[in-house]
């Protein structure tokens, strides 16, 4: 379990990193931002989210100072969560877009949390909440759901439900710490297999387009969240 812990912390560190490159190239080039949460931001704060999430992806693999910038990353993550989206949400409840990449951001401020040490129970609550919403989403939304799976899977729209209902079923488990370790474990499996047989053929496809590069690496910092709190989860 600790080795699953580690390739979950590097899995972190790695997704981190590459938005952290991304939100670089937007300060330098003046363009879309490409890291999450999917949206513009100046250039000054380009900057700031880039230099946070290098120094943390950096802390987190050599595992020097990775308490305190575990801790910063997770409050700035927490703050762009509640700044920019919880508005959005409360102006138009009916938008999926600010639920998905707000509760992806609150996810990651929840792993980032767990691999603090700080506040564990409030980072395994993010997490579980987070894939609430997720699942709720795939509920509500399996017909598109079902587009984004891979045309040689069979029977899409099966698995847009039955991913749904993996995601509450595993929220509960975590909320609850029954089976957790279990659970947070396969959840993470999922979230790799997504990351080869989903995300990664297409990036391979559009490798010019942003959004991809981000949707992939979320992917796999959901699967290093996931197993970094397979780590700390009770049998």
């Amino acid at each position: 379990m600790k080795n699953l812990s580690r390739i979950g912390r590097l899995f972190f560190a790695l997704a981190m990193a590459e938005f952290g490159i991304q939100y670089l190239g937007h300060a330098f080039m003046r363009g879309p931002a490409l890291g999450p949460p999917f949206s513009p931001v100046r250039p000054f704060w380009g900057y700031f989210a880039a230099v946070v999430l290098i120094l943390a992806a950096i802390s987190i693999v050599a595992g020097k100072q990775t308490r305190c910038l575990a801790i910063v990353l997770a409050v700035t993550l927490l703050l762009r969560a509640l700044l920019f989206y919880a508005p959005k949400l409360a102006a138009n409840p009916h938008d999926p877009g600010p639920w998905t990449s707000g509760f992806e951001i609150l996810a990651m401020c929840g792993a980032a949390l767990l691999i603090s040490g700080f506040a564990v129970g409030l980072g395994r609550w993010l997490f579980a909440i987070s894939l609430v919403v997720f699942g709720t989403q795939h509920f509500l939304y399996a017909k598109f759901v079902a587009t984004l799976v891979p045309s040689w899977i069979p029977g899409h729209l099966f698995w847009a439900y039955f991913v749904g209902a993996a995601f509450v079923a595993a929220a509960l488990s975590i909320a609850i710490q029954n089976y957790a370790r279990l659970a947070a474990t396969l959840l993470g499996l999922m979230f790799i297999l997504w990351v080869f047989a989903l995300h990664f053929p297409r990036v391979a496809a559009s490798p010019h387009d942003g959004n991809e590069w981000t949707s992939a690496f979320v992917a796999l910092a959901m699967c290093g969240g996931s197993w970094v709190l397979a780590g700390t989860s009770k049998r």
